[in-house]
């Protein structure tokens, strides 16, 4: 299990394994001014999840682009 971080939120994205998804990920936060506390990557040959714990309340700000990134499988606001 992974450490907890008060008062940031935490986000899960599954996505297709392909070079530059994370990139995007980072990006969809940094164009909204969110800062990332910790990430968590694992990937096989085919699927990469990440975890990320982001500093702001406003998890909804960023997980709508999280969504629309191409290779995108499921994306989840855990808390």
């Amino acid at each position: 299990s992974l450490p907890g971080h008060a008062k940031h939120s935490r986000l899960l994205h599954i996505h297709k394994n392909a070079p530059g998804i994370l990139t995007k990920i980072n990006q969809a936060f940094a164009s909204q001014n969110i800062n990332i506390a910790a990430q968590y990557l694992q990937t096989n040959e085919n699927i990469g999840y990440v975890v990320i714990d982001v500093e702001t309340d406003r998890a909804d700000d960023a997980f709508a682009q999280l969504t629309l990134i191409d290779g995108t499988i499921k994306t989840r606001i855990l808390h």
